[in-house]
């Protein structure tokens, strides 16, 4: 029913485009699935993937990412920090026009101003909001005590300048500001829609809202009057709509895409990454000539975690609480045979850093690799020569491929130098709150950056992040490291930056409160005729820029 609900709906979607035309066929509109539902089409609620690659067709914030993940001028065409570092000052162009709607005078989108940014921040932070944004401004912008924040936070000088003013610097800030949660709404339509503006949103976006039967088919159109150009001055965006399906199952999703039913797939399950690639993570030459496929590394680390908080423990010698024991399970897993067998090679050995390498560049933290001797060593001086002593261990996941799978690798690993784990199987709600109240003391998580700043791995080891109000699920706790990870906030340095990074995340792995697994890679399938639809590390989709032809 849901596949011809797809059917229908891009057939209305055509006719929305057609308008007084004969005929339909020269209309462009991109097909995509998604495999899980969309809560929201509101920013300050655009937690999950698909939430944010919905939005991102139908708002824009200050600034944006290009394909390298470096900040580019979006509704701000330039910028000037000042103050040190905390008081920010953007210049934003004067030709930003909100969608048409009813809800503006003669239903005309109306011109974007400076003070819309101090609304839509404003009301980010606002705890009746109850947005899971409110974050990316709380303990950064300007407060006049520690619950009330400053009038001057947000501040419109006039109708095209803005400035933000931060408590302290924060080096990263500017790649805070290219979430969705950052994007900017109308005050009209939040006044009008209230909490039905999740279903009736009204951005600058590329595209407009037009239609949505939850669960079945989302549908946007192109925005006639969005104010972006290509470089030679065709107006954006090409495409004439977006037809959105929601089909759970992967296997049919795959079939629809093989069958040109759908345009873009991301991400594939055990059954079709096969007919993909060969093992050694290459792509068949059959399916590539049918078909493109991109692939390229993600901002996506996966591993496994100790929780070491030591309060948390009846048994204050728990094997866990041993870093030899860390470490001696860290060096017996043989990483690159987990990635080639289980994966196919989709994904790179975890043996470097917490850090994904590309994001260091030639600073590159050295972490662990296989040594089964090494391993054995480790047990001795952790005081269980061939593991006798140790009792049984239990590692958490959830069921679904490949999380089960690489933890039984893992546990088969561990068997041959005598460590005998048991895997518990748990779904996530279950899984998520234990290990957030610290119950759960050895796990498999993973951790996919929010912004392309290093800082965004190393938040998860300093120690006022601990679970539940922060990201810190191992609950680490280290002087030095909270003192590298508070410099380097303020630090405007580049390199510098990233020295600080490349120590940090040496002593994690020093210390070993995890064990990586694996760097994740973006695997997306195109059709032929789809093109500038280029991938990046943050798995972003905008289509403002894409052709089908």
């Amino acid at each position: 029913m849901k596949f011809y609900n797809l059917i229908f709906f891009t057939i209305l979607l055509y006719c929305f485009a057609c308008k007084n035309e004969n005929k339909v066929s020269k209309y462009k509109i991109f097909n995509y699935n998604q495999d899980s539902d969309i809560a929201s089409l509101d920013p300050a609620f655009a937690i999950k993937q698909g939430n944010i690659w919905a939005v991102n067709q139908l708002f824009n914030g200050l600034v944006c990412l290009n394909k390298k993940l470096s900040i580019s001028p979006s509704i701000a065409k330039r910028w000037e920090i000042t103050n040190n570092g905390k008081t920010y000052t953007f210049y934003l162009r004067n030709d930003v026009y909100f969608h048409d709607d009813a809800i503006f005078e003669n239903s005309k989108g109306r011109k974007l101003k400076a003070g819309d940014f101090v609304y839509s921040f404003k009301r980010l932070i606002d705890p009746k909001t109850a947005s899971p944004g409110a974050w990316i401004f709380n303990d950064k912008v300007l407060k006049v005590n520690d619950s009330t924040y400053s009038d001057t936070c947000f501040v419109a000088l006039n109708d095209t300048v803005l400035r933000i003013n931060l408590q302290n610097a924060y080096s990263p800030f500017l790649q805070i500001l290219t979430m969705p949660y950052a994007f900017v709404v109308p005050k009209e339509a939040i006044d009008v829609y209230q909490k039905d503006f999740r279903t009736h949103p009204v951005g600058t976006g590329a595209f407009k809202f037009k239609m949505w039967e939850e669960k079945t088919t989302l549908v946007f159109e192109k925005n006639q009057n969005y104010w972006k150009y290509d470089s030679i001055g065709n107006k954006l965006p090409y495409l004439d709509g977006i037809n959105i399906s929601f089909i759970g199952d992967r296997n049919i999703a795959f079939m629809l895409f093989k069958q040109k039913k759908i345009d873009f797939i991301s991400g594939l399950d055990e059954n079709s990454r096969d007919l993909v690639f060969n093992s050694d993570g290459s792509i068949g030459k059959t399916f590539s000539s049918q078909f493109n496929v991109q692939k390229i590394p993600y901002m996506n680390t996966e591993y496994l975690g100790f929780q070491l908080d030591k309060n948390t423990y009846t048994d204050k010698e728990n094997p866990f609480l041993n870093l030899k024991v860390r470490q001696a399970m860290n060096y017996s897993i043989n990483r690159s045979q987990m990635v080639q067998y289980l994966l196919s090679s989709v994904g790179k050995a975890g043996n470097n850093g917490m850090i994904p390498p590309f994001m260091m560049t030639k600073n590159n933290v050295n972490g662990y690799t296989y040594n089964i001797e090494k391993a054995q060593k480790l047990l001795i001086e952790a005081g269980y020569p061939n593991s006798k002593g140790l009792p049984r261990l239990t590692l958490s996941t959830l069921t679904r491929f490949p999380y089960k799978e690489i933890c039984e690798f893992a546990q088969r690993e561990w068997a041959k130098i005598g460590i005998k784990v048991d895997i518990e199987t748990l779904d996530y709600p279950t899984l998520l709150e234990n290990i957030s109240k610290g119950n759960i003391k050895f796990f498999r998580a993973s951790w996919q950056g929010d912004y392309s700043d290093p800082e965004n791995y190393m938040a998860l080891f300093y120690s006022k992040n601990f679970t539940p109000s922060g990201p810190n699920k191992t609950r680490f706790k280290n002087e030095n490291f909270d003192k590298l990870y508070e410099n380097t906030l303020n630090e405007t340095n580049e390199s510098k930056r990233l020295k600080n990074y490349y120590l940090m995340d040496s002593l994690v792995m020093a210390q070993s409160p995890v064990i990586v697994l694996f760097y994740d890679e973006v695997v997306r399938l195109l059709q032929k005729n789809i093109t500038n639809l280029e991938a990046d590390a943050m798995n972003n989709l905008i289509l403002e820029l894409v052709r089908k032809d």
